[in-house]
């Protein structure tokens, strides 16, 4: 376990309160080029989430990643409360830097209240994630050529079922199943695992769309970015537990992929489904 590593990604995700629907996040300090898609997505959350009753969660979100973070300067986050219903809240949010909108987000929040179940069912027959190899073993043979990546504390811990090299050639089938969680113990608020699991829901699953074309980001030049991303949050759920994050790839076409995503307790209940669009451009030369 990584505690602090999960306590400063909880402080990361707690906003400041600037004005009324105004609200600013921060970068953590570590060596990267632009913000994680998942840290402005899981921001953004919480500055929609700030403005909701307590008695309604997160439902559904969609959002699009407009332009890189920079993770030198604070991010703003500007929300309008565009409904309150009698079953349903709605609330779009936009975040800026450099007085720009780099990520819109809409999100729809729902009061709990029965009908009609069904899901599909967890994949069957997987290894015990903690019989898994954690990201350290897992990544050591590549440690040199990873320099701070590899060893920067990490508040999300990853156990790949379908552990495939990343210098690896040949072609694999369209999916991948990561077992993951925060590594660590989160607070009780089921908001806050709703926004953590918004963070790592971006983790692992672009990279998905590459699979079936048998390079990595470590073997071929090629530019990956997140476009939009959408989730739908159908069951009650701990981000500090394991959950399995099944995903696959339907389709890559005109320099762009798309993948889904579900993660599972390991009861069996389907939490959460996610689909993003990628930037997956081959670079020339």
């Amino acid at each position: 376990m990584e505690q602090a590593a999960v306590d400063q990604l909880v402080a990361l995700l707690d906003l400041e309160d600037i004005e009324l629907n105004l609200f600013r996040g921060l970068s953590p300090e570590i060596d990267q080029q632009r913000v994680f898609g998942g840290q402005v997505a899981g921001q953004a959350l919480v500055a929609a989430a700030r403005t909701v009753d307590e008695d309604r969660s997160v439902h559904s979100l969609h959002a699009y990643f407009l332009r890189p973070g920079d993770p030198r300067v604070p991010i703003l986050y500007e929300v309008d409360r565009q409904r309150d219903g009698r079953s349903f809240t709605t609330r779009r949010v936009v975040a800026i830097q450099h007085g720009r909108p780099i990520f819109n987000l809409s999100a729809s929040f729902h009061r709990p209240e029965g009908g009609f179940e069904h899901q599909f069912e967890m994949p069957a027959g997987l290894p015990d994630p903690d019989d898994l190899e954690d990201f350290a073993t897992r990544w050591a043979p590549y440690k040199d050529r990873l320099g701070d990546w590899y060893t920067r504390p990490r508040p999300i811990d990853t156990r790949y079922v379908d552990w495939a090299p990343p210098d690896r050639a040949d072609p694999l089938p369209p999916r991948h199943k990561v077992w993951v969680r925060a590594n660590g113990v989160l607070p009780d608020q089921p908001v806050l695992h709703d926004c953590v699991l918004a963070y790592l829901s971006d983790m692992t699953l672009l990279d998905t769309t590459l699979l079936p074309h048998g390079g990595t980001f470590m073997n071929q030049r090629v530019q990956m970015a997140s476009l939009d991303h959408a989730m739908w949050f159908h069951r009650p759920f701990r981000a500090d537990e394991w959950l399995l994050y099944d995903q696959d790839t339907p389709s890559a076409s005109d320099g762009r992929g798309l993948a889904r995503g579900f993660f599972f307790t390991q009861a069996g209940d389907l939490a959460v489904s996610v689909v993003q669009e990628g930037l997956i451009r081959r670079l020339e030369g």
